[in-house]
């Protein structure tokens, strides 16, 4: 680590230990009363203070390079280390930093394809954290998979001053959506259907309180519900002006790509910050439980588990470190073989982890007196989020593959 990061390690560390693991338990109890009282996506109040705090200990929009607040000048593979500690609270530390996902990715959407009004408008307000945002891709009638797919319809009317765009369809997995601090949605579209299968998509600023944009439900994953919700939006004529046009028309695919290379590296750290958070848990069980006369922790098969574990997570760590230094000396296209890569490698490796620390645990392990169950389950969906395990597999595949195949 450079002696820069090394200093931001030591003041997150602090932080953790002295907020955020503590506030852990405050956070589920003020969530568990907005639920009982009909509010499964209230904001908990412990969060307001976390971000005051992160802010005032120069804690804030760490994920971005050319951040002013505070100016640290992080490099992506510097800032992974950053990002493996907030996965330790995956739900609580990367919000309390203002470095959560989806908002992260749009802020560096808008910092690099925004106009200056758009900046002003949204990309200010989301780096101060006064408003969260969503991405509006996946779609149900599609396989969103593969991004050509997709469908929902962006058509131009009007001209001049008076020119908007008219957006018809439906969007679902909209991560952010419910909570009511989203202001805006940056959404991809089609908005020319005759054009080569990768210009025909746009992306578009569509703010939340567009009339003809609805909510129709917040999808649970594998039960759990997430504070700031997974949505499923419909669009009627949602109609918002041309001056919304985030980079050109049917530029959606290079926008998307740009955004999505730092964004895996963000999802990869964090990941893995869940995976040692298991370990510990794992490690933890196994010293403290007897059965058959001896420690689990003097049972072979627990040691196992346990030595295979902090091999795999430090193999995919490398592996992901590797890659961030690469997106920083070469850039995310020269990078994308290595950024499909840990995208199937580090969500396996950390479901592994998990399971074998569920499994230790026992019952208590799909219980939620553990954090277990709901970590397993939000690593799974690191499975299928920013493209499935397939699409990485057949991309690397591929590469791998090309220089043995005859010239076209």
């Amino acid at each position: 680590m450079s002696p820069r990061t090394e200093e931001y390690r030591d003041r997150l560390l602090q932080f953790m230990d002295e907020k955020v693991y503590p506030a852990e338990p405050v956070y589920h109890e003020q969530r568990r009363v907005a639920a009982a009282a009909g509010d499964e996506h209230a904001f908990p109040a412990v969060m307001e203070e976390l971000k005051i705090e992160a802010r005032k200990r120069g804690l804030w929009n760490l994920f971005l390079p050319d951040s002013t607040d505070p100016p640290h000048g992080l490099k992506v593979h510097e800032y992974a280390r950053l990002s493996e500690i907030t996965g330790w609270s995956v739900e609580i530390a990367p919000q309390a930093l203002n470095c959560s996902a989806p908002d992260t990715g749009n802020m560096e959407t808008l910092h690099l394809f925004g106009t200056p009004a758009q900046k002003q408008q949204w990309l200010q307000p989301l780096l101060d954290g006064e408003i969260r945002s969503a991405f509006a891709m996946t779609e149900p009638d599609v396989a969103s998979s593969d991004a050509s797919n997709i469908s929902i319809s962006i058509v131009k009317e009007g001209a001049g001053a008076d020119a908007h765009f008219v957006i018809n369809g439906r969007k679902w997995w909209i991560s952010g959506a419910a909570d009511a601090r989203c202001k805006v949605l940056i959404l991809m579209g089609k908005t020319d259907p005759n054009a080569a299968s990768h210009r025909q998509q746009s992306m578009i600023l569509v703010p939340t309180d567009t009339p003809g944009l609805e909510i129709v439900r917040s999808l649970p994953v594998f039960g759990f519900q997430d504070q700031h919700g997974h949505c499923e939006l419909r669009f009627t004529d949602v109609r918002v002006p041309v001056s919304n046009l985030l980079g050109e028309e049917g530029g959606g695919f290079a926008i998307a790509q740009a955004r999505l290379g730092p964004g895996r590296i963000h999802h990869c750290m964090r990941a893995i910050g869940m995976a040692e958070r298991a370990l510990k848990l794992m490690c933890e069980r196994a010293v403290s439980r007897h059965a058959f006369g001896k420690a689990l922790a003097d049972q072979g098969t627990v040691q196992a588990d346990i030595a295979m574990s902090r091999m795999e997570i430090d193999q995919a760590r490398l592996l992901v470190l590797q890659t961030a230094w690469m997106i920083d000396t070469y850039g995310a296209k020269a990078a994308r073989n290595e950024i499909a890569s840990i995208k199937v490698v580090v969500p396996q490796m950390v479901l592994r982890v998990i399971d074998r620390a569920i499994q230790v645990h026992g019952g208590g392990g799909v219980t939620e007196d553990f954090p277990l169950a709901e970590m397993w389950a939000h690593a799974r969906t690191l499975r299928i989020v920013d493209g499935p395990d397939a699409v990485h597999i057949r991309s690397v595949a591929r590469a791998e593959l090309a220089p043995y195949r005859p010239p076209r």
